[in-house]
């Protein structure tokens, strides 16, 4: 097998969940060094997450929130989502017009 399993231990990060238990989850990626300490030279990320239901069943959604705060990254959270959410439905577009530009040849 030659897959690389290595992790990078200059691109560790903490991770903590914060959810309302209704809507979705804010995960915060705390950076930190490789002894576990406080990377106070890179920048938290904030993940947001939730489900939204579809005919097929629940969808994931999980994007990336532009915050420097976990207050601020809860206040973008709507935004956020909405912004993937409208990315998703353009992504199946495109792939539907695909489809439907195929070229069928019988018996094949």
């Amino acid at each position: 097998m030659d897959i690389n399993l290595k992790l990078d231990e200059n691109n560790l990060y903490r991770e903590e969940s914060f959810t309302d238990m209704k809507i979705g989850a804010v995960r915060m990626l705390t950076p930190v060094t490789s002894d576990g300490s406080l990377d106070e030279s890179r920048k938290p990320v904030f993940i947001g997450q939730t489900q939204l239901m579809s005919p097929e069943g629940p969808l994931p959604v999980s994007c990336i929130i532009q915050a420097s705060s976990l207050k601020k990254a809860v206040a973008s959270f709507p935004e956020a989502v909405a912004k993937e959410v409208d990315r998703m439905i353009s992504l199946a577009q495109q792939a539907q017009e695909k489809e439907k530009s195929r070229i069928v040849v019988p018996g094949r």
